[in-house]
């Protein structure tokens, strides 16, 4: 196959991590007989220093004329002014507001040569493979707000719609079919209106055609205790923008670090945006020491549910396992004092797996 991508290399780390990316797809297109054409552009604080917007209207045009973006990241302390009108991360949000990129896909696995790097006992992360659903065009993040200046007053807006709702829990029910059928709804339906409509929307369409789905509703407390203390008992995890944002960022401590992370943010079609779900960590930029797990893996989501390639994402997967294996290590997850290889030592260790 032939397909057209988008890439974003952003601020700080990114251009490091999304080398190695490009690299790996480079060997999937040279094993499997598939073309890659790549079209980099502009976004977050780069974009701004260069145009003066976070999103400037030709990486929109780019990135209309794709078929997938792959985006590294956003944002740094260069640009980091609650007050300023432009900021990196208003990038991102137009990006997934314009092509309406309602679902986020964010997977969580314990990898077992790892297991000793985490806080949390062998045991408990022992077969520990779940997916985050969030919900990534409402809720608070998006809902009306207002600031009075330097006042003492402001408000952001939870708001979700029935059909906002609906669509992302198809999501979560679908992606439960292919895995252990079981759907845990996070919400606060104890305290607020619109996690009420959420949990009765997402129940009526499980009666409806989900049926064959074990679905849990837990409230976001409950569900914060339970990932460190069971996080074995969960599938997919289907949450609101904000719950899904928190919650899938505590869920790295059973990867061992942020870095490992992968994610995909969908519509209803087959475009996506593909991205890691760690920051531009500008403190390591241009070190060698990011660690470019996350930004691959985000390949391998790319090529399963953007192309349909299957059999080609799982090599990318099981060829970061074997590395992983092997004992390479990026600096964040080789523990103090240990010795540790570059984001391209560890990037070409993956292509040479494949």
């Amino acid at each position: 196959m032939k397909a057209k991508i988008t890439t974003l290399p952003g601020d700080g780390i990114g251009p490091e991590v999304l080398e190695q990316a490009i690299a790996v797809l480079a060997r999937v297109a040279s094993k499997y007989h598939h073309e890659f054409v790549f079209h980099e552009a502009l976004i977050g604080g780069s974009a701004i220093d260069k145009t003066g917007s976070a999103l400037p209207a030709e990486t929109l045009r780019t990135a209309e004329q794709c078929d997938a973006i792959l985006l590294a990241a956003v944002g740094g302390p260069k640009w980091d002014n609650p007050t300023a009108p432009v900021r990196p991360e208003q990038g991102l949000l137009g990006i997934r507001r314009h092509f309406e990129l309602f679902a986020n896909l964010r997977p969580v696995k314990a990898y077992q040569a790892l297991a000793h790097f985490t806080p949390l006992r062998d045991d408990l992360l022992a077969g520990v493979d779940l997916l985050f659903v969030r919900e990534l065009t409402g809720g608070i993040y998006f809902g009306p707000r207002q600031e009075q200046g330097d006042g003492d007053s402001a408000y952001d807006t939870e708001l979700y719609s029935v059909d906002e709702v609906r669509r992302v829990a198809e999501v979560a029910f679908r992606a439960a079919q292919g895995r252990r059928k079981k759907v845990s709804s996070i919400d606060k339906a104890n305290v607020l209106a619109s996690m009420r409509l959420w949990r009765r929307t997402v129940t009526q369409l499980h009666a409806e055609k989900y049926v064959d789905i074990d679905l849990e509703h837990l409230l976001v407390d409950s569900c914060t205790m339970y990932l460190m203390t069971r996080p074995r008992s969960f599938d997919v995890i289907l949450a609101s923008n904000m719950f899904g944002d928190i919650l899938s960022d505590e869920a790295s401590v059973l990867a061992g670090s942020l870095g490992m992370l992968p994610s995909a943010s969908l519509g209803a079609g087959t475009f996506g945006l593909y991205e890691p779900v760690h920051g531009s960590a500008p403190d390591i930029a241009g070190q060698g020491k990011a660690n470019p797990i996350g930004t691959i893996l985000s390949v391998a989501m790319m090529l399963r549910h953007s192309f349909g390639l299957e059999k080609e994402a799982q090599a990318v997967e099981d060829a970061v396992d074997m590395v992983l294996a092997s004992g390479a290590r990026t600096a964040d997850i080789a523990g103090q004092g240990s010795s540790y290889v570059s984001t391209e030592e560890f990037g070409q260790a993956v292509v040479g797996q494949i």
